[in-house]
């Protein structure tokens, strides 16, 4: 199952260059309603827009090719290309050897078989193309760092791969050779036995296909009635300019249900989740819902809503995709017909409109307020009808925190802070075997389950968390999830900072610091001022400035600080002097001493959002106070649970 999901994660390098075929060909087709309906192309406009279509087709013509490519880098080891190369070897060879021609010219009589040499004569396909891809990067994965010796060392290391994946492509073309006819009847079977069910049979693709996601085996199904693998090919077949006159079914029809789930559905699903969320929680339900709403609306892209409770609620997550089935059956009864390159989003809708396989494109609205209606009104009736876990109802010790933190850190900002938050919840850079992200996920392989916290990965602002393997690990970001994998990266292989011993101090215990370079030895006590006087701010283990897992404070945003990590709740006052302010949650204290200097004791970290449940302030603004005497009361055990740091920082501003 994880190598499955890895392939569909590597799938997405191929279907993200889509969208440029349907910016191209539909302005192309408006430009030049010749292209279609026959014709000279005359004038500059129309040849503009026949340049433009004859550029998107050349993406989908070749659309086989993208999936050699895609999967060849993606399913390699650190994305090389060199798995590219290979598949693209063993993509080359495999469809020359099993071309018809070859076929007929090898065996004779074949020629005879009608039935088998149609399926060799389907083999330039993106299935053929992504077996091609596992061939190369599976090729490049084993056989890369292989030595030969002296006397062929040009051909070691990466030099072999290709080498030997043209190998096993002619022993795997040969094995093709036989099963292919079978393979190729049983996806023949799969798609026309759907296709004699008419609307039903879309509407039965569509629920199979949301129902698939989990697994990333939705794409295997997509191949059958998108792409051209046994002829059917609605999505090749619409953007190629025809019409249902060109094919044997209703030109479309595997598409077209999508576009009221995406653009009206999906969004109608997330209201009636806020709706159904707790009071306390709706604000953080909204976060993580509005936007999947939005992004499902303008793009299509359904991966960060459906993640949010796919696993949390498995039962809703089968109705949703029984909406689908339903909502697809409507559309195609309706004559209902749009395409899209990428997916279901108004985007798509926009570009396809022009194509001459559309129509009727304005029921759109219709059925956008049935998928709307359908879906809230279902969604809100389940959801706390059998009280189900979605995005504001989960568990206490679940629940998301969806807000990311905007921060600044060394050249990172929000994303930075995002990924210091989810390292931690993974227990540090030396427990991440690899980090990989699809379209809304990191895709993380940890070297122990055990010491992965949930609660912290979730309070970085993630959506959610999916253990799908013993040592795999995801995580539901969105679709910036590019610069958060980004910065994790930088995280897990930057140098290791020297560590310095830390040790227990008290209320008592002066925080200063000795220069390393004077003492020629590891120094225990940390920097806050020149001047001697500050004390600490609680009991228990202190710690410098830059092992403080928030960026604003360990790169000295908020100005030199230390950290504690407090053995109780109790916070004292590191100065004698005037409390200058108390922050309206409880969470920090602000004074200046007696010489003038101006010192802040933050309690946790983004505490701010526990709204001062957890704090008790003991000293007012304005109040004169002695070093020592405890200023606030922190419940400890309570900022953990919610899934706050309760390190307590104290800052000379």
């Amino acid at each position: 199952m994880k190598y499955l999901q890895k392939l569909g994660k590597a799938l997405m390098l191929p279907v993200s260059c889509m969208p440029i075929c349907a910016l191209l060909m539909g302005l192309g087709y408006c430009l030049c309603p010749a292209a279609m309906q026959g014709g000279d192309v005359s004038g500059v406009a129309a040849s503009i827009g026949f340049f433009m279509i004859k550029a998107g087709g050349a993406l989908i013509d070749n659309i086989a090719w993208l999936f050699v490519i895609g999967v060849g880098i993606g399913m390699s080891e650190g994305n090389d290309g060199t798995g590219a190369l290979a598949a693209l070897v063993s993509w080359l060879m495999i469809i020359t050897l099993l071309n018809a021609d070859t076929i007929k010219t090898m065996i004779p009589s074949m020629a005879e078989d009608e039935n088998r040499l149609l399926a060799f004569s389907k083999i330039n396909n993106p299935f053929i193309g992504i077996l091609s891809g596992i061939i190369g990067s599976v090729c490049y994965n084993r056989f890369h760092k292989t030595k030969l010796p002296d006397w062929l060392s040009f051909f070691s290391g990466k030099r072999a791969v290709a080498i030997i994946a043209g190998v096993f492509s002619i022993a795997f073309a040969f094995v093709l050779m036989i099963i292919w006819p079978l393979i190729f009847s049983g996806l023949t079977a799969l798609g026309h036995g759907i296709e004699k069910l008419g609307p039903a049979g879309a509407g039965l693709y569509a629920f199979l296909n949301r129902l698939l996601i989990p697994f990333g085996l939705h794409h295997a199904l997509n191949n059958v009635f998108w792409f051209d693998t046994i002829g059917l090919g609605d999505l090749t077949h619409f953007w190629a300019g025809q019409t249902s006159a060109d094919v044997t079914w209703s030109l479309g029809m595997y598409m077209s249900g999508f576009f009221p789930c995406m653009m009206f559905g999906v969004p109608a699903a997330a209201l009636a989740m806020i709706r159904s969320a707790k009071p306390a929680r709706r604000k953080a339900a909204m976060g993580i819902l509005l936007s999947s709403a939005v992004c499902s609306f303008v793009c299509g892209v359904t991966e960060p809503f459906e993640f949010s409770f796919m696993f949390l609620s498995p039962v809703l997550y089968f109705v949703y995709a029984l909406l689908y089935g339903i909502v697809t059956f409507l559309s195609v009864i309706t004559g209902f017909r749009a395409g899209f390159c990428f997916s279901g989003g108004v985007t798509d809708l926009i570009f396809s409109a022009s194509l001459p396989a559309a129509a009727k494109t304005w029921l759109i609205l219709p059925l956008g307020a049935i998928a709307f209606a359908l879906f809230y009104t279902v969604f809100r009736f389940t959801i706390p009808r059998w009280n189900l876990k979605t995005p504001g109802r989960e568990d206490e010790e679940n629940a998301p925190r969806p807000d990311i933190p905007e921060t600044a850190g060394s050249g990172g900002g929000k994303y930075a802070a995002m990924a210091a938050t989810i390292l931690r919840g993974l227990g540090g850079a030396e427990n991440v075997l690899s980090v990989d992200h699809c379209i809304t996920r990191l895709r993380l392989e940890v070297k122990e389950m055990s010491r992965t916290d949930e609660k912290v990965i979730r309070s970085s602002g993630a959506a959610g968390v999916i253990r799908p393997g013993k040592n795999a690990l995801q995580v539901v970001i969105g679709t910036s999830v590019q610069f958060v994998a980004e910065e994790l990266k930088a995280l897990c292989h930057a140098p290791e900072k020297p560590q310095t011993p830390h040790r227990h101090v008290t209320r008592e215990d002066l925080i200063f610091h000795i220069p390393a370079d004077l003492t020629g030895q590891n120094h225990f006590e940390y920097r806050l001022t020149d001047k001697t006087g500050i004390h600490s701010s609680a009991d228990g283990e202190l710690i410098p400035m830059e092992e403080i897992p928030d960026p604003v404070f360990s790169g000295g945003i908020m100005g030199e600080c230390v950290g504690i990590i407090p053995e109780n709740g109790s916070i004292y006052a590191p100065i004698s002097g005037t409390v200058t302010a108390v922050a309206v949650t409880k969470h920090a204290v602000s004074l200046r001493g007696e010489d003038g200097k101006e010192i802040l004791v933050h309690a946790g970290l983004d505490t701010v959002k526990l709204n001062g449940e957890g704090f008790k302030v003991l000293a007012a603004a304005g109040e004169q106070v002695k070093q020592g005497q405890q200023i606030m009361e922190a419940d400890i055990r309570l900022i953990r649970e919610r899934g706050f740091n309760p390190i307590i920082i104290v800052v000379q501003i």
